[in-house]
């Protein structure tokens, strides 16, 4: 018995150094030399060397001169990073339909030059609350009102829009994308950030 017991302790033991100590060490390591941007959080600057959020977490926009993302029920205010969460709201929650409903006459209101319908992505949050990417229709419905509130005509908003769309991985992964945080700091470097405040200000009036 004794015997048996040491040497279930000795495999415990190596296995936990292994594991927990040798593997994400190297790991980390390797990660630090062959992509260290990525390992560290993928963090976005602005044009003054500011960190300004991360490609893999969206975060809110409001102001007009800004492409929205989806909404978040990530925390109380939505796009809170430590309470990553969706709605689980069921297709057939009241909740559900009278939220939608909401967004849906906010969105009429806000965008009263879009041409399309609303597609439902603007409407419904996402699993996770921290979606950081739109599809390219659900950017593209925003173009009017974004080119209006910048004074700029929709052909060079839209340009920017498909010249940021990230395709599918190795041509069939995945759909095709538009990361909202890099778009919108696209949006001031070509076009100049409106006043007050930038992309670093994620909740406007």
């Amino acid at each position: 018995m004794r015997k048996e017991l040491v040497i279930a302790l000795r495999v415990t033991a190596v296995t936990l150094v292994l594991t927990g100590l040798v593997y994400p060490l190297v790991t980390t390591g390797l990660a630090q030399v062959l992509f260290p941007w990525r390992a560290d959080g993928s963090f976005v600057k602005d044009e003054r060397g500011r960190v300004v959020g991360s490609e893999l977490l969206g975060q809110g926009f409001a102001t007009p001169s800004y492409f929205h993302p989806r909404p978040s029920a990530a925390g109380k205010d939505g796009w809170d990073a430590t309470s990553s969460s969706g709605t689980n709201l069921g297709p057939t929650s009241k909740k559900l339909r009278d939220s939608a409903s909401d967004a849906l006459r906010k969105l009429a209101a806000e965008n009263p030059d879009a041409r399309e319908p609303v597609p439902v992505e603007l409407v419904t949050s996402s699993g996770s609350g921290l979606d950081p990417h739109l599809s390219p229709p659900a950017a593209l419905w925003q173009v009017p009102r974004v080119a209006r509130a910048r004074r700029v005509s929709e052909e060079r908003v839209r340009a920017l829009v498909e010249s940021l769309t990230e395709r599918r991985d190795l041509l069939v992964l995945g759909e095709p994308r538009v990361n909202v945080l890099t778009l919108n700091l696209a949006l001031d470097r070509q076009f100049g950030a409106p006043r007050p405040g930038g992309p670093s200000a994620t909740r406007g009036p």
